[in-house]
């Protein structure tokens, strides 16, 4: 796959094995790491003081009924009577992001079934 990297800009297979096999190398001995990357959060819902008062009304609401919890209309409708002056988009990416961080036990609807490992029979027979 990399080969064919190499070979559009112009570089020897042999330069680029090496090149590889440097890199692999270089990653197995642990020199040098790569590091996760966490994107910085930026924004009016993480640099003011929006991004707190939303996550604390979803988590006294995470306690309640499926019901009785608010919506991301009437989340933003509240955040505009405070003074809020982003967009109903904003609200609802803010919503979405705090909900996959903090949305652990919540049921998928499949179960992941794992079996042990163990001997098979196989018949290579002949069709006729």
């Amino acid at each position: 796959m990399n080969d064919g990297i190499c070979l559009l800009q112009n570089k020897s297979v042999e330069l680029c094995k090496e090149k590889m096999q440097r890199t692999a190398k270089k990653y197995a001995d642990e020199d040098q790491i790569p590091k996760q990357k966490s994107p910085q959060r930026k924004g009016m819902m993480y640099e003011e003081k929006w991004g707190e008062i939303v996550s604390a009304w979803l988590f006294e609401d995470s306690k309640l009924r499926k019901k009785s919890r608010r919506t991301k209309k009437k989340i933003f409708r509240d955040l505009v009577e405070l003074g809020f002056k982003g967009s109903y988009r904003t609200v609802c990416y803010f919503i979405s992001e705090w909900e996959n961080s903090h949305v652990e036990g919540k049921d998928k609807g499949f179960e992941r079934l794992e079996h042990p490992p163990s001997d098979a029979q196989v018949d290579f027979g002949v069709m006729v």
